[in-house]
């Protein structure tokens, strides 16, 4: 795929309590309906997940997290076989169902580091990885906020996990810096103003700015209000080099890329 025009990264969450779209696709009929919505915005990727990475939310077995989106998986390739899908874990024995269910890429917030099995996974199935920043688990992350310099330390660890990484011949590699993930709301927006830092891991970067609480705290509002503040901070992430955006809003993103696609130089 050539990212020298952005892509965009639709969110289908099969989950009861995310924090945004938490309960809404759990019936077929929805789920189906919310995909070709997607597919027809210009969605390049639907990034499924069914285990919710909201700040305290409840920790589920393998197992449970599995049961919600193997049919998720099967009933979208099904009826949108051309659909490439991302399969958002950070547990290796999903990631490897899901692969062989039909996913393509492997999402995961860990970058690896929740699931000892997870890079050996990625490298035997031979697709592409992300890879995120995130300290602590989504039920403790919120402890973890002590940085001395924020966009320093996340490219001090992407640079050891990538390290690790290169060990086991994974190849095509995203970095997502975990925005809401073991960060306050200031350090997001600071770690936003220094997006273009991350450029010297040497990788393409996956940007997760879509409603979140960084937005919706700022301007006094919900997530449900938050596609406005959403748009202009995606288009921050576009000039500061993002090269997928993963989105609740698929077509406001690709008008985003679109409108900014036009300010290029003529060659």
């Amino acid at each position: 795929m050539d990212l020298c025009t952005p892509k965009v990264m639709g969110i289908l969450n099969v989950t009861p309590d995310s924090f945004y779209d938490g309960g809404l696709y759990n019936r077929e009929s929805t789920l189906l309906k919310q995909v070709e919505k997607m597919i027809l915005e210009g969605a390049d990727f639907i990034d499924i997940g069914g285990y919710s990475s909201r700040p305290k939310a409840e920790d589920i077995t393998k197992e449970e997290e599995w049961i919600r989106v193997k049919p998720a998986i099967q009933s979208i390739k099904k009826e949108f076989p051309l659909a490439l899908l991302s399969i958002d874990t950070f547990r290796s024995e999903v990631a490897y169902n899901a692969i062989h269910e039909g996913c393509d890429l492997v999402n995961d917030i860990s970058a690896g580091q929740l699931d000892k099995n997870m890079f050996h996974t990625v490298a035997s199935l031979q697709v592409p990885y992300v890879i995120m920043h995130m300290r602590g688990t989504p039920q403790t992350m919120a402890q973890f906020t002590n940085y001395d310099n924020v966009t320093k330390e996340i490219i001090d660890y992407f640079h050891a996990i990538l390290f690790q990484i290169n060990q086991y011949g994974i190849k095509d590699v995203f970095v997502d810096p975990g925005f809401g993930f073991a960060k306050t709301v200031d350090q997001n927006f600071e770690l936003l103003n220094q997006l273009e830092q991350l450029h010297v891991l040497g990788k393409p970067l996956l940007i997760g700015l879509s409603r979140k609480s960084m937005i919706w705290k700022t301007l006094s509002t919900t997530p449900e209000f938050a596609l406005n503040g959403t748009t202009s901070l995606n288009a921050i992430a576009l000039l500061k080099g993002a090269s997928i955006l993963r989105v609740h809003d698929v077509k406001e993103a690709k008008e985003t890329i679109r409108l900014l696609d036009k300010m290029k130089p003529a060659l």
